[in-house]
């Protein structure tokens, strides 16, 4: 099918309109108020999907703004109380040490003195430590632990040894 020109149907028929004028030549009188509210409303339209959007956006900024903060928040409050709890379990843990050493520290002390007893209430440090199978560190605590029941004293022949006595109480 043929398109049509919208002209020769106006015109068709027994009297052709010679006065016609196409709707795309005619012309508008605006003034200049007019013209500038059809533009200020032709924008407004044009760019009101954007506002929307970026509204939205604001909205969605601001919720993810508030989920950081609690985020930040409760991280920050594990963190603390992972640190409390560890030092709580270090506390429990040098209790647990001191708990255990004590009675050790205890036997070792009766082997000391049962020693001591045995080589008549007198004995070089050096030897004891030996037979005890003891390091310098541990048995010069043992030594300081046993204070009341132990004397130490420096060899008369020789200064830089020790030698242990048994304390009668």
């Amino acid at each position: 099918m043929e398109v049509v020109d919208t002209t020769q149907i106006n015109t068709f028929g027994s009297s052709p309109k010679a006065d016609f004028v196409p709707t795309s030549e005619q012309l508008i009188t605006l003034t200049f108020g007019q013209l500038q509210d059809l533009v200020i409303q032709a924008v407004e339209k044009a760019i009101q999907p954007l506002q929307d959007e970026i509204e939205g956006l604001k909205v969605a900024v601001a919720c993810q703004d508030a989920k950081i903060a609690a985020l930040e928040t409760t991280q920050e409050h594990d963190v603390s109380r992972l640190a409390l709890d560890i030092a709580y379990d270090r506390q429990r843990l040098a209790k647990l040490e001191k708990i255990e050493s004590q009675p050790l520290q205890r036997d070792r002390g009766e082997i000391l003195r049962a020693l001591l007893v045995a080589n008549g209430g007198k004995m070089l440090a050096k030897e004891a430590r030996q037979k005890m199978h003891l390091g310098k560190e541990q048995f010069s605590l043992l030594i300081s632990k046993m204070d009341e029941y132990i004397e130490t004293k420096p060899l008369h022949s020789d200064n830089r040894k020790k030698i242990l006595i048994l304390r009668i109480s």
